[in-house]
């Protein structure tokens, strides 16, 4: 199954250096300045990550969950979300766009309905954080039967036998999480064990695409060059989170810290 998702991989890969994947939610601080964000940032990034608010999270880090509390204040919806979403792909300069959310959304909104609304507004992928592997194998199915790629996660606390299994299942996109701390918490892990745990993912199937988040900044992106790509959340949020502070185009000051960050990947 190849989306746009393997579209962008292929460019990167061509330009060795691994894919910049920024985080941001929906509706944060409102549908306007929202849109305008991802409208921004995707002249940078290869793939955009965003986030359905949601105010019982799993392991956002303060910085999300201040984006995802300003979105819900704001009175962002599911429904809104998406009339954003299909507008976003209108533009020319739209990238291939990864939902992240919870089950719990999902199942209220009716999974058929949501999926289905997904293929039509143009998402290319799902994160759904707690539904694991393999209670998200009939959710996986259905999202492949609409061309939606299910990424799955892969913690460091995962078994080489368990991480197998969940390669076997995954779609082309496999999400690794660095290490056991919440989003924007400092790595607890080294670079070379984090690295060690991407390389042994790439080596159950090399074909997967295998990116790395949780804890990637400024400071840290430049030791994963060999990743398929970097996911950058909380360190985004935090920008955003300033720019309204300072009365800032967050936009503008988000767009200036991917390019910077982009540039330490090349």
């Amino acid at each position: 199954m190849k989306n746009e998702i393997d579209k962008a991989f292929e460019i990167t890969k061509k330009e060795k250096r691994p894919a910049l994947i920024s985080f941001t939610v929906a509706g944060d601080n409102t549908n306007k300045k929202s849109f305008e964000i991802l409208k921004s940032i995707s002249n940078t990034v290869d793939i955009a990550e965003w986030g359905i608010a949601f105010n019982c999270p799993g392991a956002d880090g303060p910085e999300i969950q201040n984006s995802s509390y300003r979105a819900i204040k704001n009175g962002i919806t599911l429904d809104s979300t998406f009339s954003l979403i299909k507008k976003y792909k209108k533009l020319k300069n739209s990238k291939p766009l990864i939902l992240m959310g919870y089950y719990q959304l999902i199942y209220n909104y009716g999974e058929k309905k949501f999926i289905k609304k997904c293929k039509n507004v143009g998402v290319a992928g799902l994160i759904v954080v707690d539904l694991p592997w393999p209670d998200n194998k009939s959710f996986a199915k259905l999202c492949k039967k609409n061309s939606i790629c299910f990424v799955q996660l892969i913690a460091p606390t995962t078994t080489k036998k368990r991480m197998k299994l969940i390669v076997k299942d995954s779609h082309q996109l496999i999400y690794q999480v660095s290490n056991v701390n919440i989003t924007g918490g400092k790595l607890k892990s080294t670079a070379k064990t984090i690295l060690n745990n991407y390389k042994t993912i790439k080596s159950i199937n090399p074909k997967k695409h295998v990116i790395i988040g949780f804890g990637i900044t400024k400071d840290t992106i430049g030791n994963f060059k060999a990743a398929n790509g970097l996911v950058v959340g909380s360190a985004c949020c935090k920008v955003i989170s300033n720019a309204i502070k300072k009365r800032q185009n967050p936009a503008k000051n988000l767009n200036i810290m991917l390019k910077d960050l982009k540039s330490k990947t090349i």
